[in-house]
């Protein structure tokens, strides 16, 4: 699985071009599948979306639509946990930063 701060342009069904911020993605052995999730930038619904791709076709790869319940499930699965990894380590960030600290000061 990996993590990304990158964006990527999408095609919505209408021919308008969206840019879209890139979550994460991961691959499947029982699927056989790459997939991608983003989320749309400046979309205020915070809504993820999900498709599965090729990574053998480079940044100019296509995306599809995820085809059954079983790999929406996984998909939904796997965010979850994603979600709750970086919850957890922005706790223990928080926590490191908000430790009282002696300070010797030289006079």
């Amino acid at each position: 699985m990996q993590e990304y701060d990158d964006t990527l342009f999408i095609t919505d069904e209408l021919g308008n071009e969206l840019e879209a911020v890139i979550i994460m993605t991961f691959e499947s052995e029982e699927f056989g599948k790459s997939y991608l999730v983003y989320q749309l930038k400046d979309d205020e619904t915070g809504e993820y979306f999900a498709a599965s791709f090729n990574p053998e076709d480079g940044e100019e790869g296509n995306l599809n639509p995820i085809e059954t319940d079983a790999e929406w499930d996984l998909i939904e699965e796997v965010l979850e946990s994603f979600l709750e990894e970086g919850e957890e380590e922005d706790e223990e960030h928080v926590h490191d930063h908000n430790c009282d600290h002696d300070h010797e000061k030289d006079e």
